[in-house]
């Protein structure tokens, strides 16, 4: 209704300013139309007014939610981006850690070796002692161990003088000797003992015509750390008690680990 009101004022007011000169000013114009007319006409050109530029605001808002849409996009590729490059550098350091792990367990096992190496060439064991004095030890009614107290080397103290006994401080390969001198009148027997098993033995007969007798034996053995090693004259036997020919001597050859020897 209000439209076709509005369009017959518009064909009134148009018809009328045909009639009057071309140049007339709005004002003039106006005379020809009624108030009310005008005043619609007037609010008509404000909401066209407002329409304009409300339609420029909403185009800019639009135009504004487009660069924000396209900014927000690229946003979001970049975050994408940043994520993927993210999970790259955590793999990377994951590797990185592994491979650190790994290098320090190779590290670990190469410096244990090197100490188990050094500590093989500073580990020095070698003894030799001879039975001392100057006379017939034995012959005993049981077999007995032979304290050889004359000592001429004990490098790494393994020898006891006070019992002849040997104990090897560390695992590994060893080499014992032990010699005598005696008589004929009596028999000679030494054993060489690792812990209470006999692992070398040397003997010889009671003669009438042989004035006296020199024997030994000699043996490798593969030891642990805390294993003993003795020689034994058995009983009704006899050796000559002497620094040099009586003696019983040993080394060792190689250190091994505890894990790899075998008794």
């Amino acid at each position: 209704m209000n439209f076709t009101v509005l369009l017959s004022a518009l064909l009134f007011c148009s018809l009328t300013s045909a009639q009057d000169d071309v140049n007339a000013t709005a004002t003039e114009e106006t005379n020809f139309c009624s108030p009310d007319m005008c005043n619609l006409l007037k609010e008509f050109g404000a909401m066209k007014e407002k329409l304009g530029s409300m339609e420029n605001r909403l185009n800019d808002s639009e135009n504004r939610l487009e660069e924000s849409e396209n900014r927000l996009k690229e946003s979001e590729t970049r975050l994408k981006e940043s994520e993927n490059r993210l999970k790259e550098s955590e793999t990377r350091l994951k590797e990185s850690e592994t491979r650190l792990k790994e290098s320090e367990t190779r590290l670990k096992e190469s410096e244990n070796q090197i100490v188990e190496l050094r500590n093989k060439e500073r580990t020095k064991v070698i003894f030799s002692a001879g039975t001392g004095g100057k006379g017939s030890i034995g012959p005993f009614n049981t077999d007995t161990t032979i304290v050889y107290k004359t000592v001429k080397t004990n490098i790494g103290n393994a020898y006891n003088t006070f019992t002849g006994i040997f104990t090897a401080p560390v695992a590994g390969y060893y080499c014992f000797t032990f010699f005598y001198h005696s008589g004929g009148k009596h028999t000679t027997s030494l054993s060489l003992y690792q812990n209470n098993n006999v692992m070398a033995t040397t003997y010889d007969h009671r003669t009438t015509f042989d004035g006296a007798d020199n024997g030994g034996n000699a043996v490798f053995l593969q030891l642990q750390q805390g294993d003993q090693v003795y020689v034994r004259l058995g009983a009704s036997s006899h050796v000559w008690g002497d620094d040099d020919i009586t003696t019983f001597s040993g080394f060792l050859i190689s250190q091994v680990s505890e894990t790899t020897t075998t008794t």
